[in-house]
């Protein structure tokens, strides 16, 4: 799954960044908020979809004060503005395919931004549906192997035993594939085995990838996710690039 890693990595980078966190932060708050919301329970022992997101913001290094505080704010009504989620497909230079997930409180702002971000970038925003039967949701556990120095056939072992359905080995990482709904409970688990989680949440996985070999595309492709991913109301970004 070379095109996840690949984006993983760029991600850890930008997040080292003080002015990166501080973006995480804010769409992870937007999230709980959100989650909270529709479901109308703070306790993520009552609600699997928060207990994720709570999941994916301790991979983020987000304190557990700060998590606390977001769970007392949303059960208390959380901010006035009325986010909804909205999925916006196309391809990207060479033809690869991006889905770019988000919440907004302005649907045409957004759609106006992210179309010109793929506009500007070598690519073109398309229709609903356009490239998500590329995609399966999966949960996706990323666990640091920044050293290389993993044992395989533990990591299978308690991969297995916590829930997993596969794993690979990726540049510096090894991503552990769950059902949708068990990412939450297998990152738990693995962290209690002593694995450090880089990010635990269910993505959109792509079938197949897209390899880019001229320079130039490399180029707007990257700066493309670049500027989705700091756009404030992007959630998650998704692509085939390999």
């Amino acid at each position: 799954m070379s095109g996840h890693s690949k984006w993983s990595t760029i991600k850890r980078k930008k997040g080292e960044k003080d002015g990166a966190r501080a973006k995480i932060f804010t769409k992870i708050s937007r999230e709980i908020l959100v989650c909270v919301r529709e479901n109308g329970s703070a306790d993520p022992n009552n609600n699997s979809r928060l207990r994720d997101i709570i999941a994916k913001a301790k991979a983020n290094n987000i304190p557990g004060d700060n998590i606390e505080r977001l769970l007392k704010k949303a059960q208390g009504g959380g901010e006035n503005s009325n986010y909804e989620n909205c999925v916006y497909e196309g391809y990207g230079p060479g033809g690869v395919a991006v889905m770019v997930d988000c919440l907004t409180d302005n649907r045409n702002r957004t759609a106006g931004e992210i179309r010109h971000y793929f506009d500007k970038y070598g690519g073109n925003m398309g229709t609903a549906g356009c490239v998500s039967f590329m995609f399966t949701q999966k949960g996706v556990v990323v666990l640091d192997n920044a050293d290389d120095d993993a044992d395989g056939d533990a990591l299978m072992e308690h991969a297995i035993e916590a829930g997993a359905r596969d794993f690979a080995f990726e540049d510096g990482v090894i991503e552990v594939y769950t059902e949708p709904s068990d990412v939450g409970s297998v990152a738990d688990a693995l962290t209690e085995r002593g694995y450090a989680v880089l990010s635990a949440e269910a993505e959109q996985v792509p079938s197949s990838y897209t390899t880019l070999s001229d320079e130039e595309q490399v180029k707007k492709m990257t700066t493309l996710l670049e500027m989705l991913d700091d756009n404030d109301d992007v959630q998650n970004v998704w692509h085939n690039w390999d």
